[in-house]
């Protein structure tokens, strides 16, 4: 199974490590053609205006969106759920728009108010180690969407089909469940 990350901004070896933790093979995208060769993909944290501007220079937008149309699983995380979604708070545009969510930027604070919780998860037997640096909230979520986490009675992390998002980083903690999560997903639509 090949997993790839995204490189144009954030937390990449810290995926591919949490990634290669769970039995994949992690894989470092700079070009769309490398997204033929993946059976998942992980959109990380960093600043999203920024991804989404790389991205169109870089024609990832309609690959990242034909990828997802072969319901091929997409993971993102902090900025990257941002990226995902189909309407971010008062914004015109979305990047990619494939998730029915709203998100909100920014929405528990500035880089010092950031913080690290035990975060229950929707029919998990254990919670997950859960790191919140600027990270968004999801304030409202369509019918096909489910709901795994909340927190604050805000919605950090969903699953709609074989998109994963999440408001927080879990690649900054020893704790892989998340990325073992994403490679069910992918597993599920690989058979």
């Amino acid at each position: 199974m090949n997993v790839g990350v995204l490189a144009l901004q954030g937390a990449v070896a810290e995926h591919i490590r949490s990634i290669e933790s769970c039995g994949a093979k992690g894989v470092v995208v700079k070009r769309t053609e490398q997204l033929d060769e993946l059976d998942g993909l992980i959109i990380p944290g960093g600043e999203s205006t920024t991804i989404g501007k790389l991205m169109r220079t870089y024609g990832f937008l309609d690959a990242i969106r034909d990828f997802s149309a072969k319901k091929k699983p997409i993971f993102g995380t902090c900025a990257g759920l941002i990226v995902l979604a189909e309407r971010i708070s008062g914004e015109e545009s979305a990047h990619l728009g494939l998730m029915d969510i709203t998100v909100a930027r920014n929405a528990f604070g500035r880089q010092r108010e950031s913080f690290e919780i035990d975060l229950a998860m929707k029919d998990w037997d254990r919670p997950v180690r859960a790191v919140f640096i600027r990270a968004p909230i999801i304030e409202s979520a369509g019918a096909a969407v489910d709901v795994l986490a909340t927190y604050r009675d805000g919605i950090v992390a969903v699953r709609q089909e074989h998109l994963l998002g999440a408001s927080f980083h879990p690649e900054l903690t020893d704790d892989n469940s998340m990325h073992a999560y994403f490679t069910e997903m992918i597993r599920q639509y690989s058979a």
